[in-house]
Order: C-alpha cells, then structure tokens, then sequence
C-alpha cells in the first residue's frame, strides 16, 4: 500500500502523473477539510497501476465582510480581494511567482464575490484563477472573472461565453448560478423556471453547463462541452 500525503499551508504542492503508455489511469481530486492545512489520502495501487492525484484550492466568502483570500498553485500564488459593500464593487487579483508579469489587475464587478479557487482544469503546469460573482437582487445572476498563467509568465482573461448565447441552454434560465471546478471540468449550474414559476419556486429542476478550456487567437474561453439535466 502506498499514501500520499498532501499538504497546503497557502502552499500546495501539485502531484502528477507521468504516462508511460498504460491507459487507465485512475484521476482522484484531493480535498481538504474546512480550516484543515493537511490532508492523508490512503489507496491500495497494484502493479503498473497510476493515480493522478489533482489539487484545488478554494475560498468562500463570509456573508457581508470583504473577501480577501490568497491561493497558491503549482507556485503561483493569487492573492483575491473585494469590497462586497454593495451592488458595484472593486475587485483586485494580485498575482506573484509569474516569470514577467506580476501586476494587480483591478475591475470593477457587477455584485459581490462569493467564492475564488485556483486550478489547473488543463493540467499545463499553469493554474488558473477563478472567481465568481453574484449580483444584487432576487436574481442572484452569476458572473466569472478569470485568469489563466500564460506558460507561467503573465495573466491573461478567460472568457465564459454569457447563457443567453446558446438558446437550449437559455431557456428557463432566470439566474441564481453556482460554479465550481469538478477535475478537469468547469461547471456552471443553475435552476430551471418553466412558465408560471415564481422566483423562490423554480419546478423545472437543474441544468448544468460543462465546459473545457481552450486556448484561443486573442485568450482563453471555456467551451460548452455537455449540458446536463436533472
């Protein structure tokens, strides 16, 4: 038997696993506990078996408080603050560990910051900073600003192509957006209304968006790969 031990101490150490021609490889996400620095993963790995260990970090913000977290991946670290005083807010995401480029970048967000997390959806050794936005009012509309490390030298935005783009994934659409990094995926989930529906009583169940990341001419964008219904 064999154990990985994992340990962030707004550090973390990123495992990976090298392919020697096998298929098969087992991907396992390492999670820690709320507060926790440490955490003990134990499997059993038999013969030429692998496992690709992935990491993420992830901060939520405390109800009514500025967010001010600092995440670190594969060496990069991104510290995240926002004011979170009210509907318009000023969000700061002040990277350090790039080769050229380390400079704030500072906009202006339509809500408050919820959550900010650190990942490595395309497992280039460049991570990627994530932070998510809900809007004011009964709507809750969520919105990402994001940043991917170019070849760890600079920063540049991540595009999330708005819902309304795409008319199968639009249709009941009426906000109150989660998002989170799942492995290799970038997942954005929301209730479906049907017509009559109230705010507070959406009966058309849950739609979740599944997106890859994808390098493009001008950035990066998230591509729509599979919409799921439940």
């Amino acid at each position: 038997m064999k154990t990985l031990l994992a340990a962030v101490a707004l550090i973390l150490l990123a495992f990976a696993a090298e392919s020697f021609g096998q298929t098969g490889i087992r991907a396992e996400t390492i999670r820690f506990s709320p507060g926790e620095s440490r955490a003990t993963v134990k499997g059993s790995i038999e013969g030429s078996q692998m496992v690709d260990s992935r990491l993420r970090a992830r901060a939520a913000a405390s109800p009514g408080k500025p967010f001010d977290a600092t995440l670190e991946l594969e060496g990069i670290r991104f510290r995240v603050t926002a004011t979170n005083e009210g509907s318009i807010n000023r969000l700061r995401i002040v990277p350090s560990g790039l080769e050229i480029d380390n400079r704030a970048i500072e906009k202006e967000i339509d809500g408050s910051v919820t959550v900010a997390e650190v990942a490595d959806i395309n497992a280039d050794g460049s991570p990627e900073i994530y932070v998510y936005v809900a809007s004011a009012g009964s709507g809750s509309y969520g919105s990402l600003v994001a940043y991917s490390a170019n070849r760890r030298k600079s920063l540049s935005e991540i595009y999330l192509p708005p819902v309304a783009e795409n008319a199968a994934a639009a249709r009941g659409y009426m906000g109150h957006d989660e998002f989170a990094v799942v492995e290799t995926t970038f997942v954005q989930r929301f209730p479906v209304y049907r017509d009559g529906d109230t705010n507070n009583r959406p009966t058309g169940g849950t739609r979740q968006l599944q997106y890859k990341l994808d390098a493009g001419e001008a950035g990066w964008r998230l591509r729509l790969d599979r919409t799921v219904e439940y």
